[in-house]
């Protein structure tokens, strides 16, 4: 693996640093990547198009897509170089990200031309903004169980049931849909992917308040919510294959770096005071501290792995899978022991509280990174068959008619 840019990636380097530097400022210890603190404040979306649409203006929106995607046809690489500066920048996680990784990339590769003319454009500018219709009270790691009904109305589909955890559902303009279109099929094979206006007569999105204190999670109830067939994806009963292309990009964006780093946890070690003397002193943090890097050092080299498979026009193996599993855990785990080094102080949040009540914040959000885009057993399971090639588990509902199943088993 070579992880030196070549001239070209180095020369587009600099060019990101020049667009970032005259648009953001540089984060600070208390400004970590993914940090939710200030996502509901008013003005938040407004900024995040305002800074889109500066994006789209110097040619960083869409860097991989093709350019019948309007996108600017770039490479892999130029796109993970693009990330890698704008993470050193404040920036704050919002709906315009979601939607340009995972949901229009799936109306672009699954849409007609006429779609994607309509819908990319204004993504791109971030004057549209989308979200996904996925998980239900009763389908979340087996989303397949989904339950939410589409019958066919003659030209039209009627949609009945509930969505919960949708991110940013309140803000958004469109959203993409997954629903059971029919009960005889089995639950992966009648299931059909849709698109549709948030302002669409029967659509009823309430927000949902967060132990964090966030707000950008929502349910969704929908109440014979016409919908023409001209807004479905894929074929009829054929959404699941759909589904799983912008499952992968979700998969993609969670195995990057969100949360305290070990940058983080080593600043706080290295400037907090015990009973015995500073934190980074203590063989017991330092022992801590050592893990915490090893694990690092493994994801940051799985990622140039990525990048040294995309370099070679090649398509990376379980790299990103494998990515989300462990770094969704060790945000988890890094935020848990900056609190336990705190003591009393590290269960409060504000800017003047230690690292910026970074920890505590962090640690509040982090259970949702080990369940969006598949939870951590779902991904063991995966790489179990798939990579490692073990036997799949037992399925009493393989090849069974959804309508057969057991409620209970649903």
């Amino acid at each position: 693996m070579n992880f030196e840019d070549s001239p070209e990636e180095a020369a587009y380097r600099a060019k990101c640093r020049a667009f970032l530097d005259a648009h953001l400022e540089k984060r600070d210890t208390g400004d970590v990547r993914g940090y939710r603190r200030g996502e509901d404040r008013p003005g938040v979306l407004q900024e995040a198009k305002a800074f889109q649409r500066q994006k789209w203006e110097a040619g960083f929106a869409g860097i991989t897509w093709p350019t019948d995607w309007h996108g600017q046809g770039g490479t892999p690489v130029q796109q993970m170089i693009y990330d890698q500066e704008e993470a050193r920048y404040k920036t704050t996680v919002n709906a315009i990200g979601l939607q340009l990784g995972i949901c229009i990339p799936t109306i672009c590769r699954w849409g007609t031309k006429e779609q994607r003319d309509r819908f990319a454009p204004p993504a791109l500018r971030g004057e549209e903004v989308w979200c996904q219709f996925y998980s239900e009270p009763a389908s979340g790691s087996d989303l397949a169980a989904l339950r939410t009904r589409a019958v066919r109305d003659g030209d039209d589909w009627l949609i009945n049931g509930q969505k919960i955890w949708t991110s940013f559902a309140h803000k958004a303009d469109w959203g993409v849909l997954l629903a059971r279109s029919d009960p005889e099929k089995s639950k992966h094979d009648g299931l059909t992917f849709f698109y549709l206006s948030t302002k669409t007569p029967g659509v009823d999105i309430r927000q949902i308040k967060q132990m964090s204190g966030a707000r950008h999670f929502n349910e969704t109830f929908f109440r014979d919510v016409r919908i023409p067939d001209s807004q479905r994806l894929g074929a009829i009963n054929g959404g699941w294959k759909v589904a799983m292309s912008l499952l992968m990009g979700e998969r993609n964006a969670i195995a990057d770096e969100f949360g305290p780093s070990f940058k983080e946890l080593y600043r706080l070690a290295a400037n907090l005071d015990l009973e015995t003397g500073k934190a980074i002193d203590d063989p017991g943090v330092r022992q801590r501290l050592a893990e915490f890097f090893v694990k690092a050092q493994g994801l940051r080299f799985t990622r140039y792995r990525i990048m040294t498979a995309l370099a070679r026009g090649e398509t990376p193996g379980p790299e990103a899978s494998i990515g989300k599993l462990v770094a969704a855990r060790m945000i988890q785990d890094a935020a848990a022991y900056g609190l336990d080094l705190l003591s009393a102080a590290g269960v409060m949040s504000g800017p003047n509280m230690p690292m910026n009540g970074i920890f505590e914040l962090s640690y509040l959000d982090s259970p949702a990174y080990r369940i969006a885009g598949g939870t951590d057993e779902i991904l063991r399971n995966t790489i179990g068959e798939r990579v490692l090639g073990l036997p799949q588990e037992v399925r009493i509902d393989k090849g069974v008619p959804f309508k057969s199943i057991p409620a209970g088993s649903r």
